[in-house]
């Protein structure tokens, strides 16, 4: 590799005058063509490992990714840096899909972000064919394997893409994964060889601690009164978020909330106050917090811990970015985990009402068998809920095992601005505008605004700042887009905000739905480990909290950190029984005495306390203890 070409390339587009630890080594090895598994933790720089490796060769960079909310901000990060990309998700339509692959494999783009569902579609599969791929990122690769926390089933056709393009160079990425997760990846993802770089999970300038407390909200305010600086409290409900933020907020701090229920606008609002200062603390669902990069969070609390290691590591970890001091504190209560267990139950309904969900599904979309597949549709759960009698929480957590499966996908936090892209060109536009006089003040307007790249892709567009520079009402701009749409003059999909649900195949006889029951079984069985991992850390008060982190991921040091609240608390014993020590020889220093005289003596300590030390002091040889009871140096 030419170092100096990374570098040049780190410089122009990020402005960075060097690479972190470890990137550059990644760098080279997917630029000499080697499959590589990078694991850096969150906030480590994973994307910059296969952006700059692409940008040194000729081609296209196809990302596979889950979150469409990190598509969104990848693709939107790159433009800013005048490199261009592009994303395929649910909820776009299929004229979208097909205008935006044809201008992949025309080279209009750098990088192409999908979900690995779209890999085995057939428009999908036919275009990629024309594209010059020059790499395969796999973002969040640890959806591949069954035993990470967070299993796609989709993620499994990457291996099939791969065995179509063997020569494409192939990096997969994660912030977490455990040994068995690790192997399983590379296995996946039919790697040459095995080739693994991964940090260090330790974070030095990140303490970690577990409160054991009955009053959960007492000790919320003294951490965020203690410690000043940017935080984010993370609950598990909606209506809880609200609460805690509605209490901090009387009680005199910068508080607001966050959960992927709100509008996008009122997320947008909340989630730009706190980045840039003007909200201290957000508390939020762990909807909150991917791709966003805000470098001095200085604590990350959680009101209640998450069923696995995974994700509490990747949500604390997004505290002390900028190297500073940080605190990761959980905070827990001798309820939670009988609630958890309840909850883990629920999360975990039997076959036949999996069966009957989907059917369910079917009737309430009205989709016939044999069809349905990449359709997506708005999906109202509560709604749903109420007209097939189902209890919600027992229907989301199915409806995610059928996502797992592969069925289908549901996505709570969509947002898409309207999209707009002209059929006709340049001279037919311009004589349809002469017949249609009504219609002249429209199209010059979006023209002017957006330009000539409504020809050629599709563009989002803001019908408010269309209406404002046309002079026209937004409802009027809306109605005559709409009437365009109809003509065949435009392709124009309004806005939409509303959780979307899409079948990722045709549908298929709720009875015969081809769901393992043996690997529903063990992945039960797996959650389970991962939540009795959970429960393991946070009783633990002997072993270093970094410790016990990295033990989970395979990782094995004895270099406890020193700064976790068990670490802390041993300090404070060895300061207080070499007190002790100093006090009880003080004593025995003017002659013997008995153990109740020397605990009578000291009176900060309690008598079992002063016997311990007595004991220890003996064992070492620095006093006597008579037959008679009477103790001496």
């Amino acid at each position: 590799m030419q170092k100096s070409n990374a570098i040049d390339i780190l410089q122009k587009y990020w402005g960075y005058e060097a690479f972190r630890p470890m990137q550059e080594d990644i760098i080279e090895s997917v630029h000499s063509g080697s499959d590589t598994l990078a694991l850096l933790p969150t906030g480590g720089g994973k994307s910059i490992c296969f952006q700059v490796p692409a940008l040194m060769s000729e081609g296209l960079c196809l990302v596979i990714s889950p979150l469409i909310a990190l598509m969104k901000d990848q693709v939107e990060q790159l433009k800013k840096r005048n490199i261009p990309a592009a994303a395929i998700y649910s909820g776009m339509t299929y004229r979208e899909i097909d205008i935006l692959l044809d201008n992949a494999a025309h080279g209009a783009y750098k990088f192409l972000y999908i979900s690995p569902e779209r890999l085995k579609t057939e428009l999908f599969a036919e275009r990629v064919k024309k594209m010059n791929l020059n790499l395969l990122a796999i973002d969040e690769a640890h959806c591949i394997s069954q035993w990470g926390y967070d299993f796609r089933p989709p993620y499994l056709e990457i291996s099939n893409f791969r065995e179509v393009y063997p020569d494409l160079t192939c990096i997969a990425l994660t912030a977490t994964a455990t040994e068995e997760v690790k192997i399983d990846i590379q296995d996946k993802l039919n790697f040459n060889k095995a080739n693994v770089f991964q940090k260090s999970f330790a974070r030095d300038n990140l303490s970690y601690s577990v409160r054991n407390v009955d009053n959960k909200e007492s000790k919320l305010f003294e951490i965020l009164s203690k410690i000043p600086g940017s935080s984010v409290v993370y609950a598990r409900n909606r209506r809880r978020t609200k609460e805690i933020a509605q209490s901090l907020q009387k009680n005199g701090f910068a508080a607001d909330y966050y959960h992927a229920g709100l509008s996008q606008a009122d997320r947008n609002v909340k989630q730009d106050a706190w980045l840039n200062n003007r909200t201290r603390i957000i508390v939020a669902t762990n909807a909150f917090g991917m791709g966003i990069d805000k470098a001095d969070v200085r604590t990350v609390i959680h009101w209640e811990l998450p069923d696995n290691l995974e994700s509490y590591y990747q949500e604390a970890g997004r505290a002390g970015r900028d190297e500073k001091p940080a605190y990761a504190v959980a905070l827990f209560h001798k309820q939670d985990f009988k609630e958890m267990e309840e909850r883990f139950e629920l999360a975990h309904p039997d076959l036949e009402f999996l069966k009957k969900l989907y059917q369910s599904l079917a009737n309430y979309f009205k989709i016939a068998i044999g069809s349905g597949e990449m359709q997506n549709y708005t999906f109202e759960i509560l709604d749903f809920c109420q007209h097939y009698q189902y209890e919600v929480y027992k229907v989301f957590n199915a409806l995610k095992i059928l996502e797992e499966e592969g069925f289908i996908q549901l996505n709570e936090q969509f947002y898409r601005p309207s999209a707009l892209h002209i059929n006709m060109d340049y001279k037919d536009l311009y004589a349809y505008e002469i017949a249609n006089a009504k219609f002249e003040k429209l199209i010059k307007t979006v023209l002017r605004i957006y330009g000539g790249e409504l020809y050629q892709q599709v563009i989002f567009i803001n019908e408010l700042q269309v209406a404002k520079m046309a002079e026209m009402s937004p409802y009027e701009v809306v109605k005559q887009l709409n009437y365009l749409n109809k003509e065949g003059v435009v392709d124009y999909t309004p806005k939409s905000d509303s959780p979307q649900l899409t079948f990722l195949q045709a549908r298929l006889d709720a009875n015969k739905l081809p769901i393992n029951k043996k690997r529903l079984e063990e992945r039960k069985q797996s959650k389970w480990a991962k939540l009795m991992a959970v429960k393991n850390y946070t009783e633990n008060e002997l072993v270093c909290r970094t410790l016990k982190l990295l033990q989970y991921f395979g990782e094995y040091n004895d270099q406890n950190c020193g700064v976790c609240d068990v670490c802390l608390s041993k300090k404070k014993d060895k300061v207080q029984n070499s007190n002790l020590e100093n006090l009880v020889i003080q004593l025995l220093e003017n002659g013997e005495m008995t153990i109740d005289q020397i605990a009578e003596n000291i009176k900060d300590h309690s008598k079992e306390e002063v016997i311990s030390i007595i004991r220890l002091l003996d064992d070492e040889g620095k006093l006597r203890i008579s037959k008679y009871g009477t103790v001496t140096l």
